[in-house]
């Protein structure tokens, strides 16, 4: 194998040197000057097709694809475990309140009116004495009336928008409809806005004048407005290193159920996957049906939810894993007749069976005329199965899913935490750019040895033996 060094240098003309070496000969194997408006150009290349072509194959996770499976066949790494995790991030927009959004919101629109036609009020939105007193000098019992003045002004906008030529469809007026739409509400008995209750304002509201496409999600005591980045790495224990073989950016308000079981099905084709590594946030039926379909299993490092103390666990029922049908109790006692029905697995046992049982408090049996009837969702049995499941395999799995943490944390040590873009399709475009660097960057570390050695569970006589050198 040869070990080459790679060397990046900015000249004082601004253009990039890109250089690779070879350690064992002094002669340079690959060396090129590229301006680095060059790379600014690609990037807006590549950024302007994804706008234009929307739904259209990836130009970027194509490219991603393929140095994955470079990358692979030349280290040897098996592609068939896989991690997933997803990580928020915000694009380069501010956190604001209602009451600052507000101001953008107006600020963009009165400025696409022209001069001539604002109105008076209008004019003074733009002075800088407004946006002092209407954000900075403001009492907290005077929120809501500020809020309600910038709403009307915002309406105002609108309404002179809405019969300027060629402004009807502007990007303006529809962020204007958009934001009254879901911050305001009309006053009974009149048409005066004012603003809705909180609660009433939906998740994927806008957060931004200047990105439409961001969304807020508040995770326990931490809120953010922005995306969330899913990513799936490899995690086969005896690879030398691991590749990261899967990426996409969605609104932060879209949940990690959703986001697996949409990639699923990609991951699966791109990489062959067939095991895959996740925490809690990520069970679901809907996820381990999509799994299945495409031949790929969950493991589970634990399960959302609390693991239920009141009954007995259905999994110390005798359950056919085929019909889910009841075959015996926790108590011994065999069914008259059992079957499956409306969701549920039903069982009926004689009135003496349950009678003196020790399980009876926690039993699901419910005494009726003739019988005792014992009726489980088979979503809980299907949930009772993955928990024991975790539960033995519990070290395992948080052994091989734990390392996907700090690649999240790479990617926001290379400046993920905040991007210096705006928009979803930017946004990718950026996120695209710097997994595919997290990948060249652990090949080229490979190649100059920068990894210890993995070694095998069965030494040769009291030694380790090493699978790579």
């Amino acid at each position: 194998m040869i070990s080459i060094k790679s060397t990046i240098k900015i000249n004082i003309k601004g253009q990039i040197n890109f250089v690779i070496r070879s350690r064992e000969t002094p002669e340079t194997v690959c060396a090129t000057n590229l301006a680095e408006r060059t790379l600014y150009y690609f990037r807006e290349r590549v950024c302007q097709y994804c706008l234009e072509n929307p739904g259209k194959d990836d130009l970027l996770f194509g490219q991603f694809i393929k140095l994955l499976h470079n990358f692979s066949e030349k280290t040897g790494i098996t592609l068939e475990e896989q991690r997933t995790d997803t990580t928020l991030f915000m694009s380069n927009i501010k956190k604001a309140g209602r009451m600052s959004l507000a101001y953008d919101v107006l600020v963009k629109a009165v400025k696409a009116i022209p001069k001539e036609k604002r109105t008076e009020a209008l004019s003074k939105a733009l002075e800088p004495d407004f946006k002092t007193d209407v954000l900075y000098r403001t009492k907290a019992q005077e929120g809501d009336s500020r809020l309600t003045l910038l709403l009307n002004l915002c309406k105002e906008a609108l309404s002179i928008l809405e019969v300027e030529p060629g402004m009807q469809e502007s990007e303006e007026a529809r962020i204007l409809k958009r934001f009254l739409a879901e911050q305001s509400t009309t006053e009974a008995g009149s048409e005066k806005l004012i603003p809705k209750p909180k609660k009433e304002i939906p998740s994927g509201s806008l957060q931004s004048a200047y990105d439409e496409d961001a969304t807020y999600r508040r995770e326990g005591n931490v809120s953010q407005s922005g995306y969330v980045l899913e990513i799936s790495e490899t995690c086969d224990k005896q690879n030398p290193f691991q590749l990261i073989t899967d990426y996409t950016v969605v609104p932060n308000n879209t949940s990690e159920v959703e986001i697996l079981q949409d990639r699923l099905k990609k991951i699966r084709e791109n990489t062959g996957c067939t095991d895959m590594y996740v925490d809690g946030g990520f069970h679901s039926e809907d996820v381990h049906q999509t799994a299945a379909e495409n031949g790929i299993k969950i493991h589970l490092t634990n399960m959302s939810g609390t693991e239920p103390t009141k009954k007995i666990p259905a999994t110390e029922f005798d359950i056919d894993e085929t019909t889910n049908v009841i075959n015996k109790c926790p108590g011994g006692q065999i069914p008259t007749h059992a079957g499956v029905s409306g969701g549920q697995t039903v069982a009926h046992f004689s009135h003496e069976a349950c009678a003196n049982c020790e399980f009876g408090e926690q039993c699901y049996s419910k005494k009726q005329a003739k019988d005792c009837v014992v009726r489980i969702s088979l979503k809980a049995v299907n949930t009772g199965r993955e928990r024991e499941k975790m539960k033995s395999n519990k070290k395992e799995n948080t052994g091989k899913r734990a390392g996907i943490e700090g690649s999240n944390s790479a990617l926001k040590r290379a400046g993920l935490d905040k991007l210096n873009v705006r928009g979803k399709a930017k946004s990718t475009v950026v996120c695209g750019l710097k997994v595919t660097v997290q990948n060249i960057k652990r090949f080229i570390k490979y190649l100059q040895g920068g990894y210890k050695p993995k070694y095998s569970n069965e030494p040769s006589n009291g030694i380790p033996v090493p699978i790579f050198s």
